[in-house]
């Protein structure tokens, strides 16, 4: 499946107005503001320590696959600096041109003009995001082979299960990943029973639209890493807090999910795969 063809249900969904609305910080909800800063930034902090020490001395080149309108991002380079880590350039790339275009906007709204400096935004399809990034910033492939130190997906990687370009995902990040660079990929979790979506197509009873709705396991989303030459680092189930929750429901969620992690770990929302290039490929 492309979804770059303009009849494809995912083109229309994150080429719409409700995309911008939903994938930028702005309008995008509490949920996600607070796992941003919360359960989200913990994954991240503890990702980058795996990274040689050189690297973080000198600061890290950083890309996001998937990027949407750039909120994760761009939140994340700000964490980064109220850390104490140096981040050289982050670059994020999704298919939409109109999220690319809400991102683009986003970091002159939220970031420092010097920070900004450090940011780019392009299109790129995640399956190809090594071509496709090239063309973007006018640099031969060959350049941007083992430059990233660090790349992250989020709610992302599930749709290039669903055309059967997980492998490709995985090679190109593999690809453009510096020895010992780390990959975060966090995704919807199949076991969790409750995502609308799926709720919605079941009762609809429609196979086309369960097929456009599916969820890898953890396992699958683990396995293109793997083939690909990786080390797993992490493979887990985590968080309980939607990313449209409200502050009532993220509240009561931020209590539960010690309980909740507790007795039903598997059926937490989210998967989270974090992948390292061995030093040595």
């Amino acid at each position: 499946m492309n979804p770059l063809v303009e009849g494809d249900p995912f083109f229309r969904e994150y080429t719409s107005q409700d995309a911008i609305l939903k994938y930028t910080r702005a309008t995008a909800g509490f949920g996600i503001s607070y796992l941003l800063d919360h359960d989200y930034k913990r994954v991240y902090l503890d990702a980058i320590r795996h990274l040689p020490r050189q690297i973080t001395q000198h600061g890290i080149r950083m890309l996001e696959f998937g990027c949407g309108g750039g909120m994760n991002l761009l939140h994340l380079v700000s964490v980064f600096g109220r850390n104490g880590v140096n981040v050289e350039s982050a670059t994020g790339t999704d298919f939409s041109p109109v999220l690319i275009e809400a991102a683009n906007k986003e970091a002159q709204s939220y970031l420092s003009p010097e920070q900004r400096t450090h940011v780019q935004f392009c299109v790129a399809k995640n399956e190809t995001v090594v071509e496709e990034l090239s063309a973007a910033l006018q640099e031969e492939p060959s350049k941007l082979e083992n430059s990233f130190q660090f790349i992250i997906g989020v709610n992302t990687i599930r749709y290039c299960h669903r055309a059967g370009k997980q492998l490709d995902c995985a090679r190109d990040i593999f690809q453009l990943l510096a020895p010992g660079g780390v990959c975060v990929v966090i995704d919807m979790n199949d076991r969790f029973p409750a995502f609308r979506s799926a709720l919605k197509n079941k009762l609809r009873g429609k196979k086309t639209q369960e097929e456009e709705c599916y969820l890898p396991s953890l396992e699958e989303y683990a396995a293109p890493f793997q083939q690909i030459g990786f080390e797993v680092l992490r493979s887990e189930h985590f968080c309980w807090i939607p990313h449209s929750a409200g502050r009532s429901m993220t509240s009561l969620l931020r209590l539960l999910s010690p309980l909740l992690s507790t007795i039903a770990r598997s059926r937490a929302m989210r998967s989270l795969v974090v992948a390292q290039k061995p030093l040595n490929p």
